[in-house]
């Protein structure tokens, strides 16, 4: 039987730019949220000597947000060499059990997990140049440390990173799959989620964009062609992968290439727009 799981967040600077400590209730998981600048600072926590896993947050010149998975027996130290041996990153997650029942191959296992979780993803930009190795434990700890690693991602989650989370797959939820098909070879796919609106993979968007389009819009578009969002395909653009814009809106103007209203533009087989669709569901 599965019970809730309760986050406890601790400010333990008395700031939110400053460290963070989460945990969850009736489970040895521990995480620490430490800034870059920090890490001289956190000697005073004597856990972070401890054996664990930590994540190294930043982003590349083009915004694109990026990641590098580690394991080390003393997290302090390693963090305090990744400071001169990685310059990308400006803040830090860490994870540690609160009764030191972590060894070496534990987070080694634990660490080609996230590295092959995190792929999966593909929501961040891995540093890694090598895949973690995986080490071999007896299948009990494989079990308990696929249950530390479930936990690990509800934290990390918590910390506000979906690095872990995966995408809406197309077609999961089944009729409430969106398309919009217009001229200069627009044809798209998506859904509503929890954090905007995605658009599926291999969906086309159009070749060209009108002159009215907002100034604004034309450069987000440049930028998502720069990033590889939205790729020239022989004569037509497509989007390689499920990419989640921030609204219904902004997803449909970057597919059209013109201003239009996402709730009106977005329709399901049935010819219901977004709009009554959501007004329907609200009413059920």
């Amino acid at each position: 039987m599965n019970h809730p799981k309760s986050i406890k967040l601790f400010l333990m600077d008395g700031e939110p730019n400053g460290r963070w400590a989460c945990e969850l209730s009736n489970l040895t998981g521990k995480a620490y949220k430490i800034p870059r600048i920090r890490v001289r600072d956190s000697s005073d926590r004597e856990d972070l000597n401890n054996t664990g896993v930590y994540l190294l947050f930043g982003k590349d010149d083009n915004d694109n947000e990026m990641v590098y998975i580690g394991e080390a027996e003393s997290i302090l130290k390693r963090l305090n060499q990744q400071i001169s041996q990685q310059d990308f990153w400006t803040e830090a997650v860490v994870f540690i059990s609160k009764d030191d029942n972590l060894n070496k191959a534990h987070v080694k296992y634990i660490e080609n997990r996230l590295f092959e979780i995190a792929s999966s993803a593909k929501r961040y930009k891995i540093e890694n140049s090598v895949t973690p190795t995986q080490s071999t434990i007896s299948e009990s700890d494989r079990a308990e440390m696929e249950e530390f690693i479930e936990n690990m991602k509800l934290m990390v989650n918590t910390l506000g990173h979906k690095v872990f989370e995966q995408k809406v797959l197309q077609g999961s939820i089944g009729k409430s799959v969106f398309k919009i098909k217009a001229a200069r070879g627009a044809d798209a796919k998506g859904q509503p989620t929890s954090e905007g609106f995605v658009v599926f993979k291999g969906s086309k968007v159009a070749s060209s964009i009108v002159e009215s389009m907002t100034k604004s819009f034309v450069s987000m578009r440049e930028r998502l062609i720069e990033k590889g969002v939205i790729v020239k395909n022989g004569d037509t653009y497509e989007i390689p992968e499920d990419y989640i814009f921030t609204s219904p809106s902004t997803a449909a103007v970057m597919v059209l290439g013109r201003n239009v209203n996402g709730l009106t533009e977005w329709k399901l087989a049935d010819g219901r727009t977004l709009k009554e669709y959501e007004s329907t569901s609200s009413q059920t």
